[in-house]
């Protein structure tokens, strides 16, 4: 029987795949990663890309959960990089998150870094990536991570054989000396010429026919599938025609297992679905009925049946007793310089995130000064209709490297909002570093602090540490700052996080080396270089003069102008 994928996406055959699993103990590993170029052939065109051991997606790492990871990365490319691990909550050991300037300087070209990967409560599928918010290396630096449950079973029936599949963006050019200029200048990011299902085009593509990607299936049998989105901005829906799909897990964590014609996943989500191969044998491409890439109450109404198992197995812990509150605003938005000119930015609570000299984690762990500041906003400057018909409106972001302290244990609530600035709303995928987090709701308009906590599902929310921000609308989400160190909250989408809609959040050591940060390794990546050239330094330190004394002279202005349209939470 064999499956294929139609046109939007590339084509899927399924192949007979059996993996067999087994009981083992806590386990440490060892890999070498070594990045350098290789030529690629795509779409009748070839280029040289920067990949892993050769690799297209890179490899994939196997463990069990609660085991551990030493993973040697050799840098033989041309421009410094890091690798992080995403979904791995990494306790107390933020040295080894891998997100630049944020938990280290990158890894330099013809050096080294050995990461300790540190699984604890993760079972399921996760993926590694290069981490930058300034370069698109994870386009081609990405793999999968399958953590297999430990001294026991899955929560729902072994399935026959499983298989990953990866979706990603293809250019058929270098797009990172693009997005260089793109950071010189401030303008729009490029679209992709193509995706990619495990590194191949459809069959509908130029010169893809005989490479896209085949994996045959036998009648009648169960397969896990293994999804990873490692798209670099867009959100998707996935079907197989004339197949339900039921859904059992997602970004680490068991789900109740619910059947669907299709499923959503965020920019940089996980999921694990199981399909049964009950139709008559042949060749089984994308339904046509999918949902379009446009239909948000279709991607709402696939959410909402996202629910933890919540059982004695897989218990859950909602936070209930609040801390910290926070509002944040997720906006597009732009600075106007002097010339009239202008550069796009992306904010959280209005503020645009510029990297440090020096990574935020040894700055915090050596306590540095002038690295950033610690006054990272509870709430936005100002509150009006965030999700009306805005047109040109700018609330002029702030530049800076700001972040948001939190004690040891504290429960975080955060109320995500997003905004119409620009009139370019748009769906965010929210993720936060050494964390996993409670999403007890969403909804489209502005949120209603009165109505909206109404709707919360207190009782089996998902468990993510990715999630989407509708289309001018909320998320509200709960975790508990359990898991010291510097970690990077942002959104997931490249172009948002280029621009910088990024911030920090700062977990403070508890009261006892267990709820500590680790003590550093010895050999972390030097901070030899900036971030910025000295051109770029002295662009931006001049724009960013010119920048305030013109907020300076709008902000009165602006302000009322914005009250006028305040909006009443």
């Amino acid at each position: 029987m064999d499956v294929a994928l139609a046109p939007a996406f590339p084509v899927l055959l399924l192949f007979l795949v059996g993996i067999s699993l087994w009981v083992v103990e806590a386990e440490v590993h060892h890999y070498d990663f070594v990045v350098a170029e290789k030529n690629f052939t795509r779409l009748c065109k070839t280029k040289s890309m920067l990949v892993v051991n050769g690799q297209f997606p890179g490899p994939t790492i196997y463990v069990h959960k609660g085991d551990t990871v030493f993973v040697n990365v050799h840098n033989h490319g041309d421009y410094g990089l890091t690798i992080h691990w995403h979904g791995v909550k990494q306790p107390r050991n933020p040295w080894s998150d891998g997100s630049a300037y944020i938990t280290q300087c990158p890894i330099e070209p013809a050096k080294n870094f050995t990461y300790e990967v540190v699984f604890s409560e993760e079972e399921g599928t996760l993926w590694w990536h290069a981490n930058s918010n300034r370069d698109w290396t994870r386009n081609t630096v990405h793999g999968a991570i399958v953590v297999y449950p430990h001294g026991s079973s899955y929560p729902f029936p072994t399935p026959h054989g499983e298989q990953i599949l990866i979706f990603g963006t293809w250019f058929t050019y270098d797009v990172n000396k693009v997005i260089k200029e793109i950071l010189r200048t401030g303008k729009d990011v490029p679209i992709s010429d193509a995706y990619t299902i495990n590194g191949q085009p459809g069959d509908f593509c130029a010169c893809s026919k005989e490479m896209t990607y085949r994996w045959r299936v036998d009648y009648g049998k169960t397969y896990l599938i293994r999804l990873v989105n490692a798209l670099m901005n867009e959100e998707f829906f996935f079907a197989i025609a004339g197949h339900d799909l039921t859904v059992v897990g997602i970004d680490g964590s068991y789900l109740k297992p619910f059947t669907t014609s299709y499923v959503m996943l965020a920019t940089g989500q996980t999921m694990d679905v199981l399909i049964e191969t009950n139709q008559s044998p042949g060749r089984y491409y994308m339904a046509e009925t999918l949902p379009s890439y446009t239909d948000y109450d279709s991607a709402t109404r696939f959410r909402k049946n996202l629910k933890s198992l919540a059982s004695k197995e897989h218990p859950v812990h909602v936070p209930r007793n609040i801390t910290t509150r926070m509002y944040i605003t997720a906006s597009m938005d732009r600075i106007v310089h002097a010339d009239m000119d202008y550069t796009l930015l992306s904010s959280l609570n209005n503020i645009s995130w510029v990297n440090p000299s020096t990574d935020v984690l040894q700055a915090y762990y050596r306590n540095l000064s002038g690295i950033y500041t610690s006054d990272f906003p509870n709430e936005p400057p100002y509150y009006f209709d965030f999700v009306a018909d805005l047109g040109d409106t700018s609330t002029h972001p702030l530049k800076g490297a700001k972040v948001k302290i939190l004690e040891y244990g504290e429960e975080v609530e955060i109320v995500f909002q997003s905004t119409n600035l620009l009139n370019a709303s748009d769906e965010h995928s929210m993720y936060i570093h050494g964390h996993k987090y409670y999403v007890l709701g969403e909804g489209y308009g502005n949120f209603n602090s009165t109505i909206d906590p109404e709707t919360y599902n207190l009782v089996d929310p998902p468990y993510l540490s990715t999630a989407s921000l509708p289309v001018k609308g909320w998320l509200t989400i709960r975790f508990k700052a359990n898991n010291p160190g510097a970690w990077a909250m942002y959104c997931q989408e490249g172009r948002h996080l280029i621009w910088g809609m990024n911030t920090v959040l700062i977990v403070k050591n508890g009261i006892n080396p267990e709820t500590s940060i680790r003590s550093p390794p010895p050999n972390m990546p030097s901070c030899q270089s900036s971030p910025f050239s000295e051109e770029d330094l002295w662009k931006f330190r001049l724009n960013k003069y010119i920048d305030n004394k013109i907020f300076a002279r709008i902000r009165g202005i602006k302000i009322e102008l914005l009250q006028m349209l305040r909006f009443k939470l």
